[in-house]
This record gives C-alpha cells, sequence and structure tokens, in this order.
C-alpha cells in the first residue's frame, strides 16, 4: 500500500508540475491560464491531450515537437520531475486530515517558491498574484500556529527593512536597489518566518545573491552593470529555512 501510495503522490506532483510550465509560461504575459489552448510556440498548432501527458510525452516525443520537430525546452520536463520528486518527498507517513493539510501546506509553497524562481529568471519579476497566493496561506498558518506579535513584527521587518535600504541606496546613488516583488516577498516570509527569521533571510540571501553574482561576473556571464534577478537568492535562502528547519536554526546559530 506504501509503495502504491508513493506512486499516487509521485503522478500527483507530474500533474501539478504541468500545469506550473503553465503558469510560469503564461502568468508573466497574461495569457489565461485555463481557457487557452496547449500550443507549439513556434508553429502555434493546437496540441493534442497525448502531447501533454507529463514527462512521457517529452520522452516519447524525443524532446521535439509533433508537428514542426521544434526543439521543445528540457525545462518543461525537469519541473515536472522536480514537482513529482517533491510531492513523494513530502508525502505524510499516515493519512489523516492533518496530515493531508500539512502536506498542501508544504507542497503549494515549494510550487509557488519554483514557480516564483524560474519567472524571476527569465522576467526579473515577482509577480503580485504568486505573492499573494504564498500571503494567505502563511497568513492562515500563522494566526493559528503563532502569536500575534510574531506575524505583525516579522512581516513589518520583512517588508520595512528592505524598504529602506532601497530608499536609503535610491536617495544616496541615485539607483533602485530592490524591485518591488522583492520587498513584498520578503514581507510575506517574514509573516511565517517571525523577527529573527526573516532578519536572517534578508542577511544570508544577500550574501548568497553577492556570491552568485561574483561568480557571474568572474565567469565573465553577466556584467556589473547588468541586473541580475535577486528573487532566487531570495527564495533559496528561504527553502532552506522552511523545508530543513533544523539545519537554518543551526546556521543561524552561528550569526545571532
Amino acid at each position: 500500500m506504501t509503495t502504491l501510495l508513493s506512486v499516487y503522490f509521485f503522478i500527483f506532483g507530474l500533474l501539478i508540475g504541468s500545469f506550473m510550465n503553465v503558469v510560469i509560461l503564461r502568468l508573466p504575459v497574461k495569457k489565461d491560464l485555463v481557457k487557452a489552448r496547449s500550443a507549439c510556440p513556434k508553429c502555434e498548432t493546437q496540441l493534442k491531450w497525448y502531447h501533454n501527458i507529463p514527462l512521457f510525452s517529452y520522452l516519447f516525443l524525443r524532446g521535439k515537437c509533433a508537428f514542426c520537430g521544434t526543439r521543445i525546452s528540457w525545462r518543461y520536463p525537469l519541473i515536472e520531475l522536480l514537482v513529482g520528486i517533491i510531492a513523494f518527498w513530502l508525502m505524510p507517513d499516515v493519512l489523516n486530515a492533518e496530515s493531508i493539510a500539512n502536506f498542501l501546506f508544504y507542497f503549494s509553497i515549494a510550487c509557488i517558491f519554483i514557480c516564483h524562481f524560474v519567472i524571476d529568471l527569465e522576467h526579473h519579476l515577482l509577480l503580485d498574484s504568486l505573492n499573494l497566493y504564498l500571503l494567505a496561506i502563511f497568513l492562515s498558518f500563522s494566526v493559528i500556529y503563532f502569536s500575534w506579535e510574531y506575524y505583525v513584527i516579522g512581516g513589518a521587518i520583512g517588508f520595512g527593512a528592505p524598504l529602506v535600504v532601497t530608499w536609503l541606496f535610491y536617495k544616496l546613488r541615485g539607483q533602485v536597489g530592490l524591485g518591488g516583488g522583492d520587498i513584498k516577498l520578503y514581507g510575506v516570509l517574514g509573516i511565517f518566518l517571525g523577527p529573527m527569521g526573516v532578519i536572517f533571510t534578508i542577511f544570508l540571501s544577500c550574501f548568497v545573491g553577492a556570491l552568485i553574482g561574483g561568480i557571474l561576473i568572474g565567469l565573465n556571464k553577466m556584467t556589473k552593470d547588468k541586473p541580475m534577478a535577486f528573487g532566487p537568492s531570495i527564495l533559496l535562502v528561504a527553502a532552506f529555512q522552511i523545508f530543513f528547519p533544523h539545519y537554518a536554526s543551526i546556521v543561524q546559530s552561528w550569526f545571532f
């Protein structure tokens, strides 16, 4: 039964991953997520239902459009596989209302983080719609399990501190430091991670962002005057804190 259940959760993850590919592709360009039929971006031919089977269609078509032969990005099966593995990893040991709710909570966070990550890399956007979804699930959880001081102060620090730093940076340098989406994401994370947690998020994500930027510049993949998507650094650190809290608390203790 456990093996069969694992397969079910993995398939569920593949299906959600397939929908996430739609979200990542259409949401930044404000295209309908449900009504618009899937089509090849090159020849614009509508795909058949069997061209959209998660993971397997890509393998069956050998990574090419069935109509024009255009190469299909490896990103699509990779995201499907990743979300399938995450669903399998988060699968509860015992099925009951509480464990299913807990699974959906953390699985939803992982899915939104992945969408945010890829969209920000491609478009330099952390969309309000995704931040609002995170706000809804974080706030619902925090109101039940945390004191109001925890999530109110955490959210205020997460939103206020980056906003003040960005404002000062703009006044001193005449340049915008963080985008509005980054600031909003910090604020939303503060509601769930609390005051000390979000301070650690801000500190470590700046370190990670600077490290990645330095490496890219050193490899001549980026220049100093080219803006870098900062959202992925925030999301990597936040994912570390949320999904590996024991190790995150150890690292946090080194600094605070």
